[in-house]
């Protein structure tokens, strides 16, 4: 039996069926690699590497002594040919390494990081959140003190529409997964070990029950968007609520996603760097599947390397439909945290909107917030800029899953607009 879900919430058309039954494949080595310099929430790396060197698989090229960071790593041999400013998905211009690859490579070789515990390794391997979150995974390992943490939850759920990549993962390397979360809560001293995966993939969950062995749980859970986010999955499996506020180990609970699970076994067990990742290609492309793809690939490689878009597109989005920007320029970089780039038919992706549209108060975002929030109120203190009547309406606790503004009937752009009162009540310095 499946779950219950947690309040709120929507069942979109999962359209996964192109890419869950199709094999990971590696994507080509490009011509080019784009490494930026930041993949993750915290300080940017400052690059140490320079025009003219010669660099092989796995060296660092980015690094920082900030506790919130993550170093970065070349994913091959080859020499470095820019150093400087790059578009990233996000839409920000970061600084980033170029390297053209030498003509052969060896993807089975690298250079193994070096450490004497976990966190040690996992911080030298530059392993932060895959699901997309991207907090750098070392720090995650190192609850605040005086927190206990009693459950270690891996989030296989994959609740955006069209990304198969943790599915795959799920199937292909399920071993490895159980290896990763087992290395977590040893690490963080939890007796319990528990893997969500939504009921829709029934072929995951047999494969990762037949992987668990003792000790570790595997629970599937009611199909609902957006049941991957923390507090949403926590309350799903535990039925405990995260504070307002306070991290998930305040509940006793530590979340972590199956692929970066893996990535974490990989560097415990193998001493590697995270330096390639899956992702799903699909939508309006000639052969989309998940592809196992070198970080720093660049989306029109990829996409090129998926036989090309199909037709005209309406957009390309970077991630999932949901949560994921829309992309204006397609040289952007393959990061830690890309699952999935998706091209939509001009039919398929929703209309652009130049300004709000008026309110009906048909009160189905708040219906389907999973935080509780009334996100058409602030919708309109964004509009006003008001800031000051935003912050009551607690803007910051915002998951920006983008629910609201799915469900809004007149389409108002309110994931946007949060994302506006949310930013502007941070820079008030509002107490989290």
């Amino acid at each position: 039996m499946s779950k219950a879900a947690f309040k709120g919430g929507v069942h979109p058309p999962e359209r996964k069926e192109a890419t869950s039954s199709s094999a990971t494949q590696w994507a080509p080595v490009p011509g080019r690699l784009v490494i930026p310099m930041s993949q993750h929430l915290g300080a940017p790396c400052q690059p140490v590497v320079a025009v003219g060197d010669r660099v092989v698989r796995g060296q660092v090229v980015g690094t920082v002594d900030a506790m919130v960071s993550a170093p970065v790593h070349s994913p091959v041999s080859g020499e470095v040919t820019a150093v400087g400013p790059w578009l990233t998905a996000g839409g920000t211009r970061v600084t980033s390494v170029t390297i053209v690859p030498d003509a052969e490579q060896d993807l089975d070789s690298f250079v193994p990081v070096e450490g004497d515990d976990v966190r040690t390794l996992v911080r030298a391997a530059g392993i932060v959140g895959m699901g997309g979150a991207t907090f750098p995974s070392a720090v995650k390992l190192t609850p605040p003190k005086g927190l206990d943490v009693s459950t270690v939850i891996l989030n296989g759920c994959e609740c955006e529409p069209f990304l198969t990549c943790d599915h795959r993962l799920m199937l292909e390397e399920s071993e490895r997964v159980v290896a990763g979360a087992r290395i977590i809560a040893e690490t963080v001293g939890a007796k319990r070990v528990v893997i969500g995966i939504e009921a829709n993939k029934p072929d995951a969950i047999a494969a990762m029950q037949k992987a668990a062995g003792d000790g570790v749980e595997i629970l599937s859970l009611v199909t609902r968007y957006p049941q991957g986010a923390e507090k949403q999955l926590i309350w799903a499996l535990l039925r405990r609520e995260v504070p307002h506020g306070k991290l998930p180990a305040a509940a006793g609970a530590l979340v972590h996603n199956v692929a970066t699970a893996v990535a974490i076994a990989d560097a415990v067990e193998l001493h590697k760097p995270l330096m390639e990742r899956i992702v799903t290609v699909t939508g309006r492309v000639a052969r989309p599947g998940n592809y196992r793809v070198l970080l720093g690939t660049l989306v029109s490689d990829l996409l090129e390397m998926a036989g090309g878009i199909v037709g005209e597109p309406g957009r390309v989005i970077a991630g999932g439909p949901m949560t994921g920007p829309a992309l204006g320029d397609l040289d952007v970089p393959i990061a830690k945290g890309s699952s999935g780039i998706v091209v939509l038919s001009p039919d398929e992706a929703a209309p652009l909107v130049d300004d709000d549209q008026p309110c009906i108060r048909c009160g189905r975002c708040t219906e389907g917030c999973p935080m509780f929030l009334q996100p058409f109120q602030i919708g309109t203190q964004a509009n006003r800029r008001d800031w000051t009547a935003a912050e009551p309406l607690h803007p910051v606790d915002c998951i920006e899953c983008g629910v609201c503004s799915y469900v809004c009937p007149t389409k108002r752009p309110l994931l946007q607009l949060i994302r506006l009162a949310k930013a502007a009540v941070i820079a008030k310095g509002a107490k989290l």
